[in-house]
């Protein structure tokens, strides 16, 4: 399969012995009710072998509704999939599998979802910070208007929250932003953690600062999620978001759906440069 083939949305590439293992939110209906989630296997980031699925969500009792954003790391010699359903209470939040594999298949690990119960959430991601794990997470707009973003501990075996959880800022924060009508929405979506060479902290998230999905960068001061943090100037700000950064063959690429259309959505692979202090598309 080509890339233009490939209809998801969310994407997440998992480099490993040579191998890219891609996954995502299957885009059918917005990736409600679809069931689970599949993993796609190239080499070289163009041709892809046919999706095999690595997580049954009806099977897991987790396709109440949606299936969205799955994320795999590798951790302490397990892989551990960070993806979104919707709970019980009618709620969304992120969830932890995991897997011996890459290939999975992933089952249930956490103690249901890890973000906090009667919080609407998405999108979490992992990450670790003085051998410290953590969840990074969005709190959604649906619930709170403005949507934020979030940090919370994780317990050492990532089966629960290890603590509370501390806003980050909200999405009509960012200088960028075009300043809307009282009531009207901000959204936060795909947060994703990155260290560079020099080892300054960088998070991606998007939202849609003048209406088109966008790919946004924040610096954080000190290379700590708990110090002081700037808004960059985004990265892709024309239809394209909820992207991660991978290292692959020594360059580094971001990955993210556009466009930002049920049905229509592609995963592309732009090379951008670390330049320690900032990062750039090449």
């Amino acid at each position: 399969m080509k890339n233009s083939e490939i209809n998801i949305r969310d994407p997440f590439v998992l480099v490993k012995d040579g191998i890219y293992y891609l996954y995502g939110t299957r885009a059918a209906n917005f990736g409600r009710t679809t069931a689970g989630f599949d993993v796609y296997k190239s080499t070289d980031l163009e041709n892809w072998s046919e999706p095999v699925q690595c997580f049954n969500s009806e099977k897991a009792g987790l396709n109440r509704e949606v299936n969205w954003a799955p994320e795999v790391h590798e951790y302490m010699g397990r892989y551990y999939m960070f993806a979104t359903f919707t709970k019980e209470n009618g709620l969304r939040g992120t969830y932890i599998l995991s897997s011996d594999s890459p290939d999975g298949p992933f089952t249930p690990h956490s103690d249901g979802a890890v973000t906090p119960p009667d919080w609407e959430c998405l999108d979490g991601t992992f990450y670790v910070e003085d051998g410290k794990p953590y969840i990074v997470f969005c709190h959604e707009h649906t619930q709170i208007i403005d949507g934020t973003i979030c940090y919370m501990p994780l317990t050492d075996d990532l089966k629960a929250a290890a603590g509370e959880p501390v806003k980050l800022f909200a999405a009509s924060e960012p200088y960028y932003v075009v300043k809307k009508q009282d009531g009207d929405h901000y959204v936060t979506d795909g947060p994703f953690m990155f260290r560079s060479k020099t080892g300054e902290l960088f998070m991606i998230w998007s939202t849609f600062p003048k209406g088109l999905y966008a790919e946004c960068v924040v610096k954080f001061e000190g290379g700590s999620i708990k110090n002081r943090f700037e808004h960059l100037a985004p990265l892709i700000d024309d239809d394209g978001g909820h992207g991660m950064i991978f290292k692959a063959d020594d360059k580094l690429y971001l990955t993210f759906h556009s466009p930002n259309k049920s049905g229509s959505e592609h995963p592309f692979f732009v090379e951008i440069e670390d330049c320690g202090d900032n990062l750039k598309v090449k």
